[in-house]
């Protein structure tokens, strides 16, 4: 429905914003529905169960303090694609053709093997910091999620470019080996961006990271 009708969710967007988005300054590759519920049955449980259908579930509880609990239903790690189990020519197929749901392979497939190792090591680590942290790959980045983003990975052939989720002036960054691009256009989340070329620049990066993952957890 929102492929099909994309002037009148640009509509409603403009009014309820009070902005002025055209069609053609919205990447529709990248729409996403989400759910929210108390709960959800089984049945409906089964949409995530698939890598590039574009939908999340969340489930949300209220407290007797008016706290509210929002939890992301996780996806398999096995999830397999929709276009396997539905009939070509169906609905789901012509939104499988337009909407691209990214995995970190992705962003690694064709790039040399010391980066694809790095990155892993970097992940590993991050990923040690706490329970409960989500990789979410976008189409420009591979983010990494507490309550928010904290940081993002943007593999590329020679090096790692990492975005540090944090506002201008806020990090403790004694050897300045960020830079600040608050100013210019990046892709990921925050105000600062670091190459990492070696494992020796990770130890370094993860003081600035866990930084931010204090700051988004």
């Amino acid at each position: 429905m929102l492929l099909n009708n994309k002037a009148d969710f640009i509509l409603e967007y403009n009014e309820g914003k009070g902005k002025s988005l055209k069609r053609e300054d919205v990447d529709w590759s990248q729409s996403k529905v989400l759910f929210v519920s108390p709960q959800f049955t089984k049945y409906q449980k089964q949409a995530i169960n698939f890598r590039d259908l574009p939908i999340e579930l969340w489930e949300v509880s209220k407290y007797e303090n008016g706290t509210l609990l929002f939890s992301e239903l996780k996806s398999p790690e096995t999830s397999e694609s929709i276009t396997k189990v539905t009939p070509k020519g169906g609905i789901v197929q012509e939104v499988s053709r337009e909407i691209k749901v990214y995995t970190e392979e992705d962003h690694l497939t064709g790039l040399p093997n010391e980066i694809v190792e790095l990155y892993q090591e970097l992940k590993e680590k991050v990923l040690s910091l706490a329970d409960g942290i989500t990789i979410k790959p976008r189409k420009k980045y591979i983010g990494f999620v507490a309550v928010s983003n904290f940081v993002d990975i943007h593999p590329q052939t020679a090096q790692l470019k990492i975005w540090i989720n944090m506002p201008k002036g806020e990090p403790n960054d004694p050897q300045n080996r960020t830079r600040d691009v608050s100013a210019i256009g990046h892709w990921g989340n925050g105000d600062y961006e670091m190459l990492v070329r070696s494992s020796d620049d990770i130890d370094y990066l993860m003081t600035l990271v866990r930084q931010s993952f204090a700051k988004h957890s």
